[in-house]
């Protein structure tokens, strides 16, 4: 009940409407079927009776107002009904969206919560599980409230025939019950192999695969998996259906009684009044018609109520998903004002989820506003998870970081998320304008400080080829008019990007690894000047980029080995530091000399 209630609150929160018309329409449907059974009794009674016009009419008037009118109702009803569906299941969509963006992000990085992601994206896009959901919920309603309608008629008939309609509905409740969780089980089986299918059917669809899997002609190999896996999902598929069919079938069976037990039972109280008073032909076709309906009706209630815990434990991941804490709701709620004026580690100790060796270990250092810093390390020295830290990624084990001398996580996310601006390595370009993949504004954003970026970082040129400019979107999946970018190209508009945002300190992590030397030295020493007297931090694998930083952090091992200056650090002739900048020299040379 607990996850209804909070499934039924999220759907609120996205569409209160769409609930409401669904319990409408609910009541309208319970309404008509209702009507249907009690109004043909005084029809009946009364042609078989007095025979009055006036009476007659009434009661046929009603009928056929009951049916037309209640069937245009239903009709516009599920009309606005199917506009608040979709989108009710775009704004569910949406929800997941948007808590994907606001989770923490060590969630994002984690193999459980990333399994987690999949299941749920899987059960609301392939199982359409919220949809499904909400539909049962209404035949539940409607259903339910006919149920209780039908208890009132068949009551006043007395106990010997509700009696043996509940026998037969306990009967069809276990059987059913007995299907539902055979199907939920063999579901969950399904997921896992539904979730390689799709894996595997990706890669087949997926353009940036595509030049290995043609190079290693691959296309059998994933051809194969993509058959075997469907073929498995049929196999299970094939079980449960068998398994419905014959449920259904025994059901069938019971239902049959039931309805022969009824006709029965009311035709021998309407021809005789041995077992109570003598019915009237009215109240025959109600009472047979009730106790149709309600065998008929409880084994769709049973079905609803199975649905609904079915469709319930699908949603299972989803509602786990929804429930992560998200960092913008999680954290300090003191605003972050003014600029960073000092950046401070103190034993730091930092560990990845689910890792057993601590990557950071007692880590301390300090930077003061406007230092250009760079950190230099060994592959897997822990030189981008210093960024992360700063960026809110990661909570540190042990010690604190401290802006202008507040713990970070003291500040309230969104304003401390303004005063940094980073370049990461595995940064994106998205389906764009290039003005709004730097502006990362859809309106209101600075035309004028967009087109000083674009001058500044070497892209005037390139852009003024363009046909459309400036507005010319990244990408051709959506725009056959789309363009794409060298690697360096796509380096400055990053850069744009990052200094459009303002922010008083500015990192770049490693952006340009794929680049050559040359390239990648140019744009440090681009991002260099544009920085101005923000504060900078640099990680870079080559050498050449800490020479003008006014300090570099050496992190071997996950400890700060030194904390200095360029030329310092060159007087230390075992330094790691001077062992990397003599050893990326000597390559340097001899590339030169091959040249």
């Amino acid at each position: 009940m607990k996850k209804l209630i909070h499934f039924l609150k999220l759907a609120w929160s996205v569409s209160p409407s769409y609930i409401i018309l669904l319990v409408v329409d609910a009541l309208c449907e319970s309404a008509k079927t209702l009507l249907n059974i009690v109004l043909p009794m005084y029809l009946i009674d009364e042609l078989t009776g007095a025979k009055d016009i006036r009476q007659l009419c009434l009661y046929g008037g009603l009928i056929v107002l009951n049916n037309v009118g209640m069937t245009l109702l239903t009709n516009t009803l599920q009309r606005f009904m199917k506009v608040k569906e979709e989108q009710t299941h775009d704004g569910m969509n949406k929800l997941m969206s948007e808590k994907i963006m606001n989770l923490e992000y060590s969630y994002l990085e984690d193999p459980y919560y990333l399994d987690l992601k999949e299941r749920a994206v899987f059960t609301v896009q392939n199982q359409n599980a919220i949809s499904n959901l909400i539909l049962s919920l209404a035949d539940l309603i409607s259903r339910g409230a006919t149920l209780v309608g039908l208890v009132v008629i068949l009551v006043s008939l007395g106990p010997v025939l509700m009696i043996a309609l509940l026998i037969g509905l306990a009967v069809m409740l276990l059987i059913y019950a007995g299907v539902a969780k055979f199907q939920t089980e063999l579901m969950q089986e399904i997921i896992p192999s539904n979730r390689k299918y799709s894996y595997y059917l990706g890669l087949a669809l997926d353009k940036e695969p595509q030049k290995d899997i043609r190079l290693y002609r691959m296309e059998d190999m994933i051809a194969n998996r993509i058959v075997e896996y469907s073929t498995e999902i049929c196999d299970m598929f094939e079980k449960i259906q068998l398994k419905f069919g014959k449920a259904m079938g025994q059901m069938a069976a019971v239902g049959e009684g039931i309805a022969a037990f009824s006709y029965g039972y009311v035709g021998l109280r309407t021809i005789s009044d041995k077992f109570g008073p003598q019915l009237t032909l009215g109240a025959l076709t109600m009472y047979v018609s009730a106790a149709i309906n309600f065998s008929s009706l409880v084994m769709k209630f049973g079905e609803s109520v199975i649905s609904l815990i079915q469709f319930l434990s699908w949603l299972d991941p989803y509602m786990e998903f929804m429930s992560l804490a998200e960092e913008t709701k999680s954290t300090g709620k003191v605003p972050f004002e003014g600029e960073v004026e000092t950046v401070e580690f103190k034993n730091v100790t930092f560990t990845y989820p689910k890792a057993e060796k601590a990557v950071l270990k007692n880590v301390s250092f300090s930077i003061k506003k406007g230092e250009k810093i760079s950190i230099v390390g060994l592959n897997g020295a822990g030189k981008s998870t210093l960024v992360k830290l700063i960026c809110r990624m990661y909570q540190v084990d042990s010690g604190e970081i401290l802006i202008n001398g507040r713990n970070i996580y003291d500040y309230d996310y969104l304003s401390y998320m303004k005063t940094i601006s980073a370049v990461f390595q595995d940064y994106r370009l998205f389906n764009f304008s290039i003005a709004e993949n730097i502006s990362c504004q859809a309106k209101d954003a600075d035309a004028e400080e967009v087109s000083r970026l674009v001058r500044e970082v070497g892209l005037e040129e390139k852009i003024n080829e363009l046909p459309l400019g400036i507005e010319s979107r990244f990408g051709k999946e959506y725009d056959e008019d789309g363009i794409e970018m060298s690697g360096g190209q796509a380096q400055k508009v990053a850069i744009a990007r990052a200094l459009y945002k303002k922010a008083s300190m500015v990192i770049l992590d490693e952006p340009a690894s794929a680049l050559d030397p040359i390239a990648e030295a140019e744009i440090y020493e681009k991002f260099n000047s544009l920085v101005e007297d923000k504060t900078a931090i640099y990680i870079s694998h080559r050498m050449s980029s800490s020479i003008f930083c006014d300090k570099i952090l050496i992190i071997d091992g996950g400890t700060v080995a030194d904390f200095d200056t360029h030329e310092n650090l060159m007087q230390k002739k075992e330094s790691l530091y001077y062992k990397l900048f003599m050893s990326q020299a000597e390559n340097y040379k001899l590339d030169a000399c091959v040249i």
